[in-house]
């Protein structure tokens, strides 16, 4: 697993500091009720708790990004063991870290149709049988479905999956409602 470079680390460090900032401004003002110019005004073990509850909000969506990441590898046919050389643990770390991520064992190259369970909605990839070339259909967690359009016929199954999953984050479960 490569590592991160001092500058790097510096860099995100920094960057990681100025993001959190905002958050941890908002997060203190509605607890408190001070305006913001007042809510650092008070005992510093408060202050750093604060920062810390900012933190653990920061925690949480790196959590549910990284499990999201690691749901879209494992559907494009990434493996435990993949997921977790990525991640520097071991596959068996993976498989209990990211239980759901890797949701079918590898395509049988003889097998015609697949499906693709990806940002709360489904598509389906299947083969033409007279032109050899790939499709897809799908309905994204919004309730929109959409179709590879006929004269734009996928060369391969990653092709036609590219194309669905893209569709798929389009319509995810987090823009649904929006």
């Amino acid at each position: 697993m490569p590592e991160i470079a001092p500058d790097e680390q510096t860099a995100l460090t920094k960057a990681l500091g100025e993001a959190l900032h905002p958050l941890a401004v908002s997060m203190r003002s509605r607890a408190t009720g001070l305006p913001e110019e007042r809510m650092w005004d008070a005992d510093p073990v408060e202050v750093a708790l604060s920062v810390l509850t900012a933190w653990k909000a920061v925690d949480l969506e790196v959590k549910r990004l990284t499990a999201i990441a690691a749901g879209t590898a494992g559907a494009y046919g990434a493996n435990y063991e993949q997921l977790g050389a990525a991640w520097g643990i071991t596959r068996q770390g993976a498989r209990k870290k990211w239980p759901g991520a890797v949701t079918r064992p590898a395509p049988d190259p003889g097998r015609e149709n697949l499906a693709l369970d990806l940002f709360g909605g489904t598509a389906g990839l299947a083969r033409v049988p007279s032109t050899g070339h790939w499709s897809w259909t799908g309905e994204g967690a919004d309730g929109v479905r959409g179709a590879s359009a006929p004269d734009a016929a996928c060369a391969t199954r990653e092709e036609a999956a590219a194309h669905a999953g893209a569709f798929l984050k389009e319509h995810s479960a987090d823009r649904a409602g929006t």
